[in-house]
């Protein structure tokens, strides 16, 4: 573009107020903006005015917004890393399951506090329409709050109290649909042109059965296919979740401007993180499966930059659950390098956890973890041992054949052990949207797949004992890995599945529901007891964090890499950042495990007063070998390279 043109459209951006870091941030990232949205819509007629109107967002975003955001905007341009430190915690809930509102939400901060935790996921609040609505997915209006959850004042106030705490509040972005009572498609339906190009729509069959060809389902058993006939439409409408989920068509520049003017707005609300949903779908082409397409990538650099100039204290959190060589990618990597989503779910690492704790193994996961790429400068993983959605298993044939698996098979017995299917198994879980073959995704909560439903209703103290080390060595991996870990409410309590989601005629067909239990306040109220389940997986967690904090190795842009135990049971996983080394030893088997003191001497570390078991006993040492109990974690710390 040439720099008259150039400084005419940074001019006009600016006209309508902001403060001089406003104006030098529009020059800065102007490239990084005005690139990509070319690159995807130069030839579009609609470009133009698009663009104008983006400018105009930009411009009233950065007017509007209150002084003490400006201030956190300053805060976090000279402090990037602001969610990569290893003083963070994660916290993820529905706010009507944690606390009935999101005043509720307010009064039980402390909690939150006590607890550590520096970072408030509240799962989709954004006005849904009736359930079924995929738990909250699809949109009615981004610019309101569920109504039974409060207003937008609301939201503001939450996340006001959160910044004078320390606390960031991530919230749910969907850009992939809407609910087909939104705004947009009530005025498609009503014969709007306008509003109906904001959607993939058809007349007939003949280019759905075309993309079909290649197109796998997401939900087979409760949606099957992509495309929806609407009888109102009097049209074929893509629908990839759910009939009424519309997908909205990012090949219209006016659909990005939409979408980034409620990026801005809740950027203005106060809000943190944007958990930006389903982003591998935003873009279709024909003959491919309809994700992770190139055009993606450059809708996401756009976006991020469009928070960038108006509200850099705002991050973005990709929700990508895709192969491992694609799951970097999110995170910006080639020409986006540093310029796409500051955090990605390492999807990965949570499924490869699973498979070592049935299979007793750590080698699948240190194999696999190898082989994927690093996280870019700048971004980092959002790791978590569990999620409101079910578990995929991610397991490549590539993968499983590093160590010798067939991946068919391997993902079989995963969904058999933790079906409680398996011989042997401890877990109480339940297959979700089974294929031909014995193949299935799992739900069920951390505990119950843990083992602590099995040994409470059976009263076995040693089983109690053996599953709640197991959720503290998952929980362990994903606190030392590196990024942002993720606690789900209630894995901090041992909360188990939840028997009567049933019972609920809008939960019914979704068993998803058994692990998004509502919270127990009661079982919380014990949490301070050492002799009571929750207080004992509570300070297990609590001891976690503080040992994260500890460490300025865990740092999620330090190195990580997988080293060899010389035991497969045995995770070992090596951190180093500013100066400092942290090895984690994590077994997962079910017996003793002896491990060479050579492991640590090799890589600079040593087991100093910090090296303690979960339950807080010393480590045993005999001779050479450093002996681990049945799934229990070490931390040891070392100087790192000068």
């Amino acid at each position: 573009m040439r720099p008259e043109v150039r400084a005419r459209h940074a001019r006009a951006a600016a006209r309508l107020g902001g403060d001089d870091a406003f104006r030098i941030r529009l020059e800065r990232f102007f490239t990084e903006l005005h690139d990509p949205l070319h690159a995807l819509y130069g030839a579009d007629q609609r470009f133009p005015a698009a663009w104008d109107a983006l400018l105009d967002a930009l411009g009233r975003t950065a007017a509007e917004r209150e002084p003490d955001l400006r201030r956190l905007d300053h805060e976090r341009e000279i402090t990037p890393d602001w969610l990569h430190r290893e003083q963070t915690l994660g916290y993820v809930a529905y706010a009507d399951r944690f606390a009935g509102t999101l005043r509720g939400v307010r009064e039980r901060l402390g909690y939150l506090e006590e607890l550590g935790v520096t970072y408030l996921h509240l799962m989709p609040l954004l006005h849904a329409r009736p359930e079924p609505n995929d738990g909250g997915y699809a949109v009615v209006d981004y610019g309101a709050v569920q109504p039974e959850l409060g207003t937008m004042d609301d939201l503001r106030a939450l996340a006001r109290e959160m910044r004078e705490r320390g606390m960031a509040l991530c919230v749910d972005v969907v850009l992939n649909h809407t609910a087909r009572e939104h705004a947009w498609a009530r005025a498609a339906r009503a014969g709007d042109a306008r509003r109906l190009a904001f959607y993939r729509t058809f007349p007939d069959r003949s280019e759905p059965d075309a993309y079909e060809a290649t197109l796998p389902e997401v939900f087979p058993d409760t949606a099957p296919g992509n495309f929806t006939w609407d009888e109102e439409l009097g049209r074929w409408v893509w629908t990839t979740f759910n009939a009424y989920q519309w997908d909205l068509d990012h090949a219209n520049p006016e659909v990005f401007v939409a979408l980034a003017e409620v990026m801005l707005t809740l950027a203005n609300a106060g809000v943190d993180v944007l958990r930006l949903d389903a982003v591998p779908f935003l873009w279709k082409r024909k003959g491919t499966d309809c994700q992770n397409q190139p055009e993606v990538h450059d809708l996401l650099q756009a976006y991020r930059t469009v928070l960038r100039i108006a509200a850099p204290a705002v991050a973005c959190k990709a929700e990508a659950i895709v192969a491992p060589r694609e799951l970097v990618r999110y995170l910006g990597t080639g020409r986006h390098t540093g310029l796409e989503c500051d955090l990605a779910y390492h999807n990965v690492l949570m499924a490869l956890e699973w498979s070592a704790l049935a299979s007793g193994r750590a080698d699948l996961l240190v194999r696999t973890v190898e082989a994927m790429p690093p996280a870019p400068p700048g971004a980092g993983w959002a790791t978590y041992v569990r999620s409101h959605d079910d578990i995929g298993w991610a397991i490549t044939d590539e993968d499983a054949g590093r160590v010798g698996e067939d991946a068919r098979l391997h993902r079989r017995f995963l969904t058999a052990f933790y079906a409680g299917e398996f011989p042997g198994s401890f877990a109480r879980g339940a297959p979700f949207q089974p294929r031909p073959g014995g193949e299935a995704r799992i739900n069920g909560t951390t505990a119950s797949l843990a083992g602590l439903q099995m040994a409470l209703e059976e009263g076995d103290d040693l089983d109690v004992d053996l599953a709640i080390r197991r959720i503290l060595v998952l929980h362990a991996v994903a606190f030392a890995f590196g990024g942002l870990p993720l606690l789900y409410m209630g894995d901090e309590l041992g909360m188990r599945n939840d028997t009567r989601w049933v019972e609920d005629p809008a939960h019914a067909g979704d068993s998803r529901w058994m692990h998004r239990p509502r919270m127990d306040w009661d079982a919380a109220a014990r949490r301070r007891d050492p002799r009571t389940i929750e207080g004992r997986v509570w300070a297990g967690i609590r001891r976690l964090a503080a040992a994260r904090r500890a460490r300025r190795a865990l740092h999620a842009h330090g190195l990580v890499r997988p080293v060899d135990t010389g035991d497969r049971h045995v995770l070992g996983l090596l951190r180093e950042h500013a100066g400092e080394r942290t090895l984690l030893l994590a077994s997962f088997a079910a017996q003793r495990r002896p491990v060479g003191v050579r492991v640590a001497r090799e890589h600079g570390v040593a087991l100093g007063e910090r090296a303690a078991e979960p339950d807080g006993r010393p480590v045993a040492v005999d001779g050479d070998t450093v002996v681990l109990e049945a799934y229990a974690h070490l931390w040891l710390d070392g100087p790192g390279e000068r």
